[in-house]
């Protein structure tokens, strides 16, 4: 499905994401929830998969299919052409993804006339592709390399422009897509005329067969009408979810949705929670990191969207690390279950085909947090010790069955752990953690503690620590930051006095924790956290708009918070006057649920005050809850509220907290059009 940002279209993208309803392409699942639920602690490993006789018995997709969609990094625009597709069949090659797994070379919308020809076949543009489509697959087989196009299960396909769709012409178009050599098709929902969805995608699952040539079928139905229920022996793979967009809110909303359907996910039938966004610009590395591990973990179908033609290293690291690679392409085709979610702080744990777990530690919240878990509640069995590896650091660590680590702002640590009986030729894992708020105000000293915790099953020995900050400022210990040993569970804690100069400007800033060990054998290690420690200014005296304030951090499950506008669409800025009930107001915050909003407060204030509700844009639709949170503890909600109601007044007593946090939930029936308006949101101190 395409881009596109009309309300009403987005409207159903959002309700196919509240469903649980995801972009199908061939396996049956049972409906899910918005938010997935925690699993319980031992069922990782033994989630029972749709019965494999229902799936497509071809032989195709045994592993999620691994390779290349132009339309995240092009969408229609003209760099989209023969030249690109050759160009990146070629970096598949030289760069090494070719031998990591990556295979297909996907061509999405445009590639196309508008018109079909007098005999009703479909044009390639002469434009784009002037030597045709089956000389770009000619080229990309010659590469060791498969080609993938798309069409629409319509009478058009989702590009404004208006390409022929495939309603009508299934077996005509697949004849067409096999003699070019085509060998994966992703099949799209726009047009469709409203045919039932299960009889498009069946037909054309029987027009690809009659060709006879091996095709990976994608269904791209948005999950409109729970394909996992009737899919399972349609196609190989199906989107669970209307498309991504390159922002951390639409990665994590479409996670989300795509975690509680685990238990569907199996070899020759995918969940598919969309293509990759890595190295689109649009996220940070350590954003980028986190989305590559959960779709892993989760088994997805890894289709770079990126132009790596103007990649940066860092992306190819990213998107060529063979370890998490291989979590995603273990043979066993487990997705991986959720065993914790909690505050942000997520367990997700993979079985593997060889007895050990994939476990992903992932951070969505904005500061650094403490995730943890073990090995028994991620279902391995009872062992004196453990191998674990980190397959971002590419290191082995032995652990007594503790699984645990400080996880930066909005990322994942991904380790694979295993029972063996030779742990001890690794040495013990150390975890680095940093306890106190690392919220700084300029010419005034904080204190934060340092601590180094040994999981090992072995001592760690000459341990010493140290905390550095930006040039210029004061980071001094206060208590000892060396320790002959530390036995299996104990803790080096370090205090550290932590001043940035008088008028350093307000922001985040960059804090890394270093610890140095010797293992039983001898083996040195050095590790780091990277961390962030943020410039505040005091919040200012009497009464202030919020939306006025700088925040400390913010989320959004649809396009960015916006200042004294409603949410709007997915873009900054293209919010309209907040206006909720008919009445209009003139400040306030414009929010899409699920969100959260940061304040500093630094104890100085009493009250935030706000008339909250479902802005009009939407209609007859949405549904949001609101909350305020102080430090921590929920300080006021409010109880559903819909589009039918008028703003409701909600105030909170914050009275000496540090951080004040502004939240908006779905009510719990998915996020479908839930724009919330924090209007006239004020804070008075």
């Amino acid at each position: 499905m395409r881009h596109l940002h009309t309300r009403t279209t987005r409207r159903r993208l959002l309700g196919a994401l509240a469903a649980g309803l995801l972009c199908v392409t061939g396996l049956a699942v049972p409906t899910a929830g918005a938010a997935p639920a925690a699993a319980p602690v031992d069922a990782v490993g033994a989630v029972e998969a749709v019965d494999a006789a229902s799936a497509v018995d071809d032989g195709l997709a045994l592993t999620p299919p691994m390779g290349f969609n132009n339309w995240n990094s092009t969408h229609c625009r003209a760099e989209f052409n023969e030249a690109m597709v050759k160009g990146i069949a070629d970096l598949f090659v030289e760069r090494g993804l070719k031998d990591a797994g990556y295979e297909y070379v996907n061509l999405d919308d445009c590639w196309a006339l508008p018109s079909r020809d007098a005999n009703g076949k479909l044009v390639p543009d002469p434009v784009r592709f002037p030597g045709g489509i089956k000389a770009v697959a000619d080229y990309v087989h010659a590469k060791g390399l498969k080609l993938g196009i798309y069409t629409s299960a319509g009478t058009k396909t989702c590009n404004t422009a208006g390409f022929p769709g495939a309603l009508g012409h299934e077996y005509s178009d697949a004849q067409q897509f096999a003699d070019w050599g085509v060998d994966y098709l992703k099949y799209d929902n726009c047009n469709n005329q409203g045919v039932d969805a299960k009889q498009r995608y069946t037909t054309m699952r029987d027009a690809l067969a009659a060709t006879g040539r091996p095709i990976v079928y994608s269904i791209c139905e948005w999950g409109e009408n729970k394909p996992w229920e009737w899919a399972a022996d349609v196609g190989h793979l199906w989107r669970t979810t209307g498309d991504i967009s390159d922002n951390w809110g639409s990665m994590l909303s479409i996670l989300k949705q795509n975690l509680p359907l685990a238990p569907h996910a199996g070899p020759g039938r995918w969940n598919d929670p969309d293509m990759l966004e890595v190295g689109n610009g649009g996220m940070t590395d350590t954003e980028y990191r986190s989305h590559f591990s959960m779709w892993s973990i989760m088994a997805a179908p890894l289709l770079i969207g990126s132009d790596l033609r103007s990649a940066s290293e860092e992306t190819f690291e990213i998107l060529g690390n063979r370890e998490v690679i291989a979590v995603d392409q273990d043979p066993l085709g487990k997705q991986g279950a959720v065993v914790s979610s909690e505050g942000g702080r997520w367990v997700v744990a993979k079985e593997m085909r060889d007895g050990s777990r994939a476990v992903a530690l992932f951070n969505e919240s904005g500061t650094a947090q403490r995730i943890t878990t073990s090995a028994s509640a991620v279902g391995l069995p009872a062992a004196d010790g453990y191998t674990m590896r980190d397959l971002w650091q590419h290191r082995s660590y032995n652990t007594a069955g503790t699984i645990s680590a400080t996880v930066p702002a909005h990322g994942t640590v991904l380790v694979r752990v295993h029972a063996d009986g030779r742990w001890a030729q690794h040495p013990p894992a150390v975890e680095l953690g940093l306890e106190g708020g690392p919220l700084v105000e300029a010419g005034r000293t904080v204190v934060l503690t340092s601590t180094v915790t040994d999981l090992g099953r072995t001592a760690a020995r000459s341990v010493s620590v140290t905390l550095r900050g930006p040039e210029g400022w004061s980071v001094k210990a206060t208590s000892p930051t060396t320790s002959p040993t530390l036995p299996t569970g104990r803790s080096l804690r370090t205090k550290w006095a932590v001043r940035a100069p008088a008028g350093t400007p307000v922001g985040a800033y960059g804090l890394t924790l270093r610890a140095s060990y010797r293992s039983p054998t001898g083996v040195r290690v050095d590790s780091a956290l990277p961390l962030s420690a943020t410039v505040v200014a005091p919040p200012p005296s009497g009464t202030s708009e919020l939306g006025d304030l700088t925040w400390l951090s913010a989320t959004n499950g649809w396009g960015p918070v916006e200042r004294d506008t409603s949410n709007g669409e997915s873009d900054a800025g293209d919010g309209h006057p907040i206006t909720i009930g008919g009445v209009v107001y003139g400040t306030g915050l414009g929010v899409h649920a699920e969100s959260a909003v940061e304040y500093y407060a630094g104890g100085a204030c009493e009250t935030v005050t706000a008339q909250v509700g479902v802005d009009d844009e939407e209609g007859a639709d949405g549904t949001v809850a609101f909350e305020i949170w102080a430090d921590g503890a929920k300080a006021a909600s409010t109880g559903v509220l819909t589009n039918a109601m008028p703003a409701q007044p909600l105030t909170a007593d914050v009275t000496g907290a540090r951080v004040v946090r502004l939240v908006a939930t779905d009510g719990d029936d998915g996020i479908t059009s839930d724009h919330g308006d924090w209007a006239e949101a004020r804070l008075i101190c």
